[in-house]
């Protein structure tokens, strides 16, 4: 399952003292079948594949360690067709998980990436099982985390991002220790290189020094991730500020600009989406992050109602539908919500903040902490939150209007109480994520494209550094970030980059 922090620690510092024997072996002169630019979720099993195929391999990390995102994703997977789901019986394919992602995704995923995935996924997973990977009890589950799939196709592990990486890890250790992989950490790879004829030749990597040194290369793969981390890139891709400081650090984008100077291009800017709203624990940017609150009904029935900025409801708050209410919210100013109720929700309804209890939720509002507002009136708890007092007032009384005639004016189904007992209470929530939307375009074979379609030879991009639009769509399609970037990672190492 997990790994012990000492074990964790004790791994780390065995793959630096490696890469400090890679650094040394490793010859600007020397002419490398790959580069791999990044050492997390798709540059590792690059490397690890196109290793076993006797390919000479660099891998340039920024990061003092390899792992990348996996070191703090929760990395849900997902896959049809496994010998998991053979044994218990559930009787999956490729095509139907496609399927299940255009109606997630309705429409909007990438159907050439969506497609590479879903047919390739299941080796990815089986071989994770075979090196060790351990399931959570019950899983594959259908999910509840995003949109649920029509089968259960969802997998997880008690050990997270950390338990990827713990069953890859040996298998690239031992890659460095026999020379097969040369592992350079604390570099930065800043520019691309090509010949005459626009093919990609070299990379110019810097050390923590400045200093400079160019490593040639047959192909280059671009596994840096995404620009998460980077608030410039990420508010000019998504149109807001990076609200929420939960991203991996070295998310930068470098990897993007690359791609860029040689030619490749951004898409998918336009299908930013964020989840339903988190409880932000400042009023700086970035904040961290307070606390999560339950919105999915089956685990909790809303008491509550959500407002937008204009003091208005905007969505059923019982539908039972995670992307129904994301893309509710897309919609709304700032992406930006309040969860109004009253003393007597406070009092009888279960607390609606993951992990809090009562007297927490009192306390916050009693010590006035950001994102807690509250008042005797609801004019009152409108002017201290900011919203429309006469709006506001109109419509707790209609949500009041349909609590006594059982019509409300949503759909709404589950209405306990009116919202009528002083003192009123309002939590803001800002919508927010942790991955990078707008990506680098790529062809069927993971070669970085211009915009006429044309590839850039030499060129292969995977992992984050597509974006979640060409993964996910505008939607959140449960595991279709950490499978793609395995599955394209091992495809590429496997079969995908041409070794002569």
């Amino acid at each position: 399952m997990g790994m012990s922090k000492r074990r964790f620690i004790q791994s780390v510092s065995a793959v630096t003292a490696l890469a400090a024997a890679g650094a040394k072996a490793a010859d600007g002169r020397k002419h490398y079948d790959l580069l791999i630019v990044g050492a997390g979720t798709a540059g590792i099993p690059a490397a690890i594949f196109a290793a076993a195929r006797g390919a000479s391999v660099l891998v340039v990390e920024v990061a003092p360690v390899i792992g990348g995102t996996l070191l703090l994703s929760s990395a849900q997977i997902c896959a049809a067709g496994t010998r998991v789901q053979r044994q218990m019986g559930i009787v999956d394919s490729p095509e139907e998980h496609l399927q299940d992602l255009m109606r997630i995704s309705r429409g909007t995923i990438d159907p050439t990436i969506a497609r590479l995935v879903t047919d390739n996924a299941a080796d990815t997973i089986d071989w994770l099982m075979e090196k060790g990977y351990e399931l959570l009890p019950g899983y594959p589950v259908h999910g509840i985390a995003h949109e649920p799939y029509s089968k259960p196709r969802y997998y997880w592990s008690a050990g997270r991002g950390i338990a990827i990486l713990e069953v890859m890890r040996p298998m690239f250790m031992e890659a460095v220790s026999a020379g097969k992989v040369d592992l350079l950490l604390e570099r930065r790879a800043v520019e691309i290189q090509t010949e005459a004829s626009g093919a990609v030749s070299a990379v110019l990597v810097a050390d923590s020094g400045g200093k400079h040194n160019a490593w040639r290369a047959r192909n280059v793969l671009l596994a840096s991730g995404g620009y998460a981390s980077n608030p410039r890139m990420y508010q000019q891709f998504s149109g807001l500020p990076k609200f929420l400081d939960g991203s991996y650090q070295f998310a930068q984008g470098d990897g993007i600009g690359l791609a860029k100077s040689v030619g490749g291009y951004v898409r998918n800017a336009d299908k930013f989406l964020t989840n339903f709203g988190v409880v932000l624990a400042t009023t700086k940017i970035p904040s961290t992050r307070l606390a999560n609150t339950v919105f999915h009904p089956q685990l909790r029935q809303p008491w509550e109602i959500y407002v937008n900025a204009d003091g208005r409801r905007f969505v059923r708050e019982d539908v039972p539908s995670v992307d129904a209410r994301e893309q509710a919210l897309r919609f709304q100013p700032g992406r930006r919500h309040w969860v109004l109720f009253d003393q007597a929700v406070l009092d009888r309804a279960p607390p609606i903040l993951e992990g809090w209890s009562r007297e927490e939720l009192e306390y916050a509002f009693r010590m006035a902490d950001p994102s807690f507002y509250s008042g005797d009136t609801i004019e009152e708890l409108a002017r201290a939150t900011g919203l429309p007092p006469a709006t506001l007032a109109a419509t707790v009384e209609g949500y009041n209007y349909g609590v006594h005639t059982g019509n409300d004016f949503f759909g709404r189904r589950h209405m306990p109480i009116k919202l009528q007992k002083a003192p009123f209470y309002a939590i803001r929530h800002q919508g927010t994520s942790i991955t990078s939307t707008a990506g680098i375009a790529v062809n069927d074979r993971l070669q970085v494209v211009r915009r006429d379609g044309s590839a850039v030879p030499n060129l292969y991009a995977a992992g984050e550094i597509l974006g979640a639009g060409a993964t996910q769509g505008q939607a959140f399609c449960g595991g279709m970030m950490v499978t793609p970037a395995l599955t394209f990672g091992r495809l590429l190492g496997e079969r995908l980059i041409r070794l002569a």
